[in-house]
């Protein structure tokens, strides 16, 4: 049984005293498969020591976070463009809008967002988009963007059924994780309704982890629990959802 993460943080400082041993724990899981998300440039370097940690297991994207979008970020734009230069990726992302913290910059992760889509669309790679509070604005620039070459992972995606197919609509999978657990999560109502061949699986660790360790650190090695989930809600085997939503994965990013 293989399970696949999507979306990890592994890099983050919250793994700095046993980053090697959460990974291996996940590895014994099933879960050998980790996808890697950048922020900004300040994290360059650790995911690029990450990878050469486990290069087998390690698949990294490459992008500017939205709520990484300050005044400089023309600086950050070219330097993801010179990291492209250098070498290849599996996506471009985390990107996309968040208006959680404030709207001050809103046009600037607009442009941001717009940019980073054309620079996946140049590369025929996946995008894998961050919204929080703004899905209007997500789906705005998605429609401006929207076709053939367009496609890849709605992360954490947290909306409602309406959402879910309009996120679907622009070839995007869902990334579901540790909320799918929440009692008052809200996914768990229609997520079967929507085929599992839209959906992938993600911890975002060290953020949101599931049901028991809500509020706690979260880790790849959680996977399973999302997955155990997905299997209730769809009444199947874990070993199907494994083994499908795994697929899926390689379906949006190549490998």
């Amino acid at each position: 049984m293989i399970l696949t993460d999507t979306h990890t943080h592994l890099y983050s400082k919250d793994f700095d005293a046993d980053r090697e041993e959460a990974i291996k724990k996940a590895i014994q899981k099933g879960i050998s498969r980790f996808f890697i998300p950048a922020i900004d440039s300040t994290h360059t370097s650790s995911m690029y020591s990450l990878e050469a940690q486990f290069p087998e297991n390690v698949f990294l994207m490459m992008g500017l976070h939205p709520t990484s979008v300050k005044e400089n970020f023309e600086e950050e734009l070219q330097h993801i463009e010179e990291q492209f230069k250098t070498r290849d990726f599996y996506a471009v992302g985390e990107i996309g809008i968040d208006l959680y913290w404030d709207k001050i910059l809103l046009k600037e992760q607009q442009i941001a967002f717009k940019r980073q889509i054309q620079l996946a669309k140049s590369k025929n790679l996946p995008i894998v988009i961050h919204c929080r509070d703004a899905f209007d604005e997500v789906f705005e620039v998605l429609e401006s963007e929207k076709g053939d070459d367009l496609f890849g992972i709605f992360h954490c995606f947290t909306g409602n059924k309406e959402q879910a197919l309009k996120a679907i609509s622009y070839n995007m999978k869902l990334g579901i994780g540790g909320v799918v657990t929440f009692k008052n999560g809200g996914i768990n109502k229609f997520l079967s309704e929507i085929p599992i061949e839209h959906i992938v699986l993600e911890t975002d660790s060290p953020y949101l982890a599931p049901v028991p360790y809500r509020g706690k650190r979260n880790e790849s090695a959680y996977i399973q629990i999302i997955a155990e989930k997905i299997a209730a809600l769809y009444e199947l085997d874990l070993e199907e959802v494994a083994a499908i939503t795994t697929k899926n994965s390689k379906d949006i990013f190549g490998v």
